[in-house]
């Protein structure tokens, strides 16, 4: 009975349809383990932090938790697509303006760079910005080192950002004049 049902499992599992070439490109910032002390020995997980992105103004950030360090990866890019915002991004591939992201003890400062610069940045917020399409841009970490911390903050000043042809409509101008 048993040994049927593994069958079952493989059959289903070998039949699963081949993953489409997906839109998004997804990249791991950071693979923690995690030791859970319990009456009988250590109990080891993981879990993952992993940005998502189709480099075009979308990005949403996950965190997967699980026993195997590939199901955490796999729950993190599932959790990062169910959390994707639009960033406005501007025709040289920077943006509209400085704007300073804080999360916790963390804060992110970003500030357009023109054409050619690339992109100055550690490796969590680099990670955050490749996915979202911006290719000029100076930043600095301020504050907290911690991954999440950083990849949250930059999230924040990220969904600050303000794109020029809203602003103008707010404020009544015609983009026509400008």
């Amino acid at each position: 009975m048993a040994n049927d049902n593994k069958d079952q499992r493989e059959k289903r599992d070998t039949q699963a349809a081949p993953e489409a070439t997906s839109e998004f490109k997804d990249q791991v910032i950071y693979v923690g383990r995690v030791t859970k002390v319990v009456k009988g020995g250590k109990n080891f997980s993981f879990s993952a932090l992993v940005v998502v992105g189709d480099g075009n103004g979308r990005a949403g950030f996950g965190l997967g938790k699980a026993l195997e360090v590939p199901s955490a990866i796999k729950k993190g890019i599932e959790a990062a697509k169910r959390n994707m915002v639009k960033i406005p991004v501007t025709a040289n591939a920077s943006l509209p303006h400085p704007v300073t992201g804080r999360f916790g003890s963390g804060s992110v400062l970003m500030k357009p760079a023109p054409q050619g610069t690339g992109i100055i940045a550690g490796a969590a917020v680099r990670a955050v910005m490749e996915a979202v399409g911006i290719q000029n841009v100076l930043t600095k970490s301020l504050g907290s080192s911690n991954p999440h911390n950083v990849v949250r903050a930059t999230f924040a000043g990220l969904q600050e950002l303000m794109d020029p042809y809203t602003v103008m409509t707010n404020r009544g101008i015609d983009q026509a004049e400008a």
